[in-house]
């Protein structure tokens, strides 16, 4: 069995200060920065991710790790990893996997004090070469930092926050960013709004666009589709869409389109009006919408759907609707067209720039923009097969494998600026 690679955070006095070969960890460590220093090409990094969204049913960004996570120790085996999570979960998931790959426990999972105390501790006691994080990094990171921010609706829209998050976010992402050796965004609208906002420089930012899953594939299986419409109570054909319940997401207005469409077509039976996804903020408005506009059985709120029922959720559908008016990446539209779901989407911020010409785009502040693209989809089977087909292969230009590539050369970068 070859030996383990030293890792750069085994120095202090033990009898563990030697590899299994014999060889001294701080002479290989030191050897280490030595080849950063120099620009040599093939010197191992120690990288370490906070991967605390894992297990923690927090969406896009659990999705965004969980997904990286796998695509670079899909390309990876080389540059030794600790990965730091909060969630048994996340344990289950990564531990004993790859063999360059480490999974530790940090506690509490509340960010006030795992960021500043437990994180920062731990970088202290077994320093790693760099430190990827998503938005905020400890105050005072001992080694380099690359940031990934997704998006800065915080910054743009604090009424759709409440107040603690908004403060809190303001506080600790600016600080990051311009302190981060590397920052990591998911479109070139989130790059430029970045740089803009910030004052980053560009080759400070790099692009890595978010894919689905590889595994999220079409449902056709009769005997799957059932299940999950049993599972969630689904009694009929439906529109879904699938995000957290927050102000930004727009589900409010979608709320009124199918309103509006059921009152205009009074003897048809319409679909269902799908909303998948976990209660986040601000959510009340929302249900006072679903109540107002008297809806009843036709409209049907699901809380968060597992990652084993996404597929089967999404290709049931007749379509996917996006009603958000910001995002940075709009990560559900990719995974609904990957699913052959023909997509509705708000034309704001970057989703033009990820839907491209494969779905319908409605402005996201006109009811009756959203009302008339559900009714050419839902009257029309050719302009759904037409997006279906669409869908899928602009879904193809999207790779993990492509966004771990374009990460791992933001590590590399930043471990040369240290």
């Amino acid at each position: 069995m070859p030996p383990k690679p030293a890792r750069l955070g085994d120095l202090r006095p033990t009898k563990n200060n030697f590899d299994r070969a014999g060889f001294p960890r701080l002479f290989l460590a030191t050897t280490r920065r030595l080849a950063l220093t120099l620009n040599w090409s093939n010197a191992i990094l120690h990288i370490a991710i906070d991967a605390h969204s894992v297990g923690a049913e927090l969406g896009g960004n659990e999705s965004y790790a969980t997904n990286l996570i796998e695509a670079l120790a899909e390309i990876d085996q080389t540059n030794l990893y600790t990965l730091y999570v909060t969630k048994p979960a996340a344990l289950d998931r990564f531990a004993n996997r790859w063999p360059n790959f480490e999974v530790k426990q940090t506690l509490p999972h509340t960010p006030l004090v795992r960021i500043p105390l437990t994180l920062s501790r731990e970088l202290r006691l077994n320093p790693v070469d760099v430190l990827h994080v998503q938005y905020t990094a400890p105050p005072f990171a001992p080694c380099p930092v690359v940031a990934t921010i997704h998006d800065l609706a915080f910054e743009h829209l604090p009424e759709t926050f409440n107040r603690r998050s908004w403060m809190q976010l303001r506080l600790t992402v600016r600080r990051t960013a311009r302190r981060a050796a590397q920052i990591i965004t998911v479109s070139e609208f989130s790059r430029s709004d970045i740089g803009r906002t910030y004052g980053i420089p560009p080759d400070r930012i790099t692009v890595t666009p978010e894919a689905a899953p590889p595994s999220l594939l079409p449902v056709t299986n009769e005997t799957e589709l059932r299940r999950i419409r049993e599972s969630y109570g689904i009694q009929q054909n439906y529109i879904l869409s699938l995000c957290s319940i927050q102000p930004r997401k727009n589900l409010v207005r979608l709320i009124e389109a199918y309103s509006c469409l059921r009152g205009v077509r009074p003897k048809v039976k319409l679909p269902q009006l799908v909303l998948a996804g976990k209660r986040g903020w601000l959510d009340g408005e929302t249900f006072r919408a679903a109540e107002q506009n008297a809806l009843g059985k036709d409209i049907l709120f699901t809380g968060y759907v597992p990652e084993r029922d996404l597929a089967g959720l999404y290709s049931g559908a007749v379509c996917f609707v996006y009603p958000s008016y910001f995002e940075g990446f709009g990560l559900p539209v990719v995974e609904a067209m990957q699913c052959g779901v023909p997509v509705i989407a708000g034309n704001r911020t970057s989703l033009p720039e990820v839907v491209g010409e494969a779905g319908l785009l409605f402005d996201p502040f006109d009811t009756q923009a959203l009302v008339n693209a559900l009714t050419r989809l839902l009257d029309d089977s050719a302009c759904r097969a037409a997006l279906r087909a669409k869908g899928l292969e602009r879904a193809k230009q999207f790779s993990w494998r492509t966004t771990a590539k374009l990460t791992l050369d933001a590590y590399q970068k930043a471990a040369k600026r240290n």
